[in-house]
Order: structure tokens, then C-alpha cells, then sequence
């Protein structure tokens, strides 16, 4: 497995493994996939990879600015996905360690997390990588899809400084 920086040509193959996200239902509130010209102008090109076995596409990370005010420059907020049948092979933890990698040595200095508690998984791959819980945003979305359509859903919110 290789980690590298994510391009165009890893677009299908990256929107593929976010619908597999939707359809597993504890991912994301999204309910449809964006376009790659949605998603590539939604992150932040300096700090998206993908995971690669040859050229086979097992896992992204990408980040997002949380706000567009210039004192919150420095503060994005994390996307991690991996595709099914790559998950428990070190394929998040490496990504993830990228990502934090190419933040610290860049101009990021907060990473957050929105994870559902039921993704335990991911709560404790960010925690092992520094990162620590803020609390619970309760009720905070509603589902619209799926299995847990009309189900009121909480966040663990959780957060990385860059050490100083």
C-alpha cells in the first residue's frame, strides 16, 4: 500500500468509496455523492490522499476549511474513508497519519471531527492520533436516507492542535 496525494484521476474511484460511506449510514448526513468538481472545490488540495494496493483506490482522506473568515484559516475539518473491503488493514491509520503529517508542516494548525458515536472504530483511530473529544453535539442532525431515515443522529465532536 501506497499513500498519495489525491488527483482527478482517483475521482471515480474516491466518490465511489463516499456513496459506500452513505449507504453504510454512519458516515455522513449526506445523502447523495457530490460531483468531482463539487468535491475538488470543496477541498483542500495540499492535504487529500488516497491509499493505493497497485492502482486500486482502497481509502481517501481529505479536509475542508470550516469557515471561509481569515481567522480560522488554519482550522479544517477531516473526511476519512476507507472501502469495505480494505477496513482493518492499517489502511485509515495511514492515511490518517499523512493527513496529520502534511497539516503540521503546512499552514493547519486545529483538525476537526464530527464521527457518529456508533463509528467506534474511527473514534478511536483519532483519539490514538491525538486527537481528544470535545463533547457530544446531541441531536444534531436529522438522517433523511436509509435505514436511519427520520432518526435525530448526535456527533462526538473531536479535535487535533498542531503542537506547538
Amino acid at each position: 500500500m501506497r499513500i498519495v496525494p489525491m488527483s482527478a484521476e482517483h475521482g471515480d474511484a474516491v466518490l465511489e468509496i463516499f456513496r459506500e460511506g452513505i449507504e453504510m449510514g454512519h458516515a455522513t448526513f449526506e445523502h447523495t455523492s457530490p460531483t468531482w468538481h463539487e468535491f475538488d472545490a470543496a477541498k483542500l488540495p495540499d492535504h487529500r490522499f488516497v491509499a493505493l494496493d497497485v492502482e486500486q483506490v482502497l481509502g481517501w482522506v481529505a479536509v475542508s476549511p470550516t469557515s471561509d473568515r481569515d481567522v480560522y484559516r488554519g482550522v479544517v475539518e477531516d473526511a476519512l474513508y476507507v472501502t469495505e473491503g480494505a477496513r482493518g488493514r492499517g489502511v485509515g491509520r495511514a492515511l490518517l497519519e499523512q493527513l496529520v503529517a502534511s497539516t503540521d508542516a503546512g499552514d493547519v494548525w486545529t483538525i476537526c471531527s464530527g464521527i457518529f458515536p456508533e463509528n467506534v472504530t474511527s473514534l478511536a483511530l483519532h483519539e490514538s492520533l491525538g486527537f481528544r473529544s470535545l463533547g457530544v453535539r446531541e441531536r444534531i442532525g436529522l438522517m433523511t436516507y436509509g435505514p436511519m431515515a427520520g432518526t435525530w443522529r448526535d456527533v462526538v465532536w473531536m479535535e487535533r492542535r498542531r503542537p506547538s
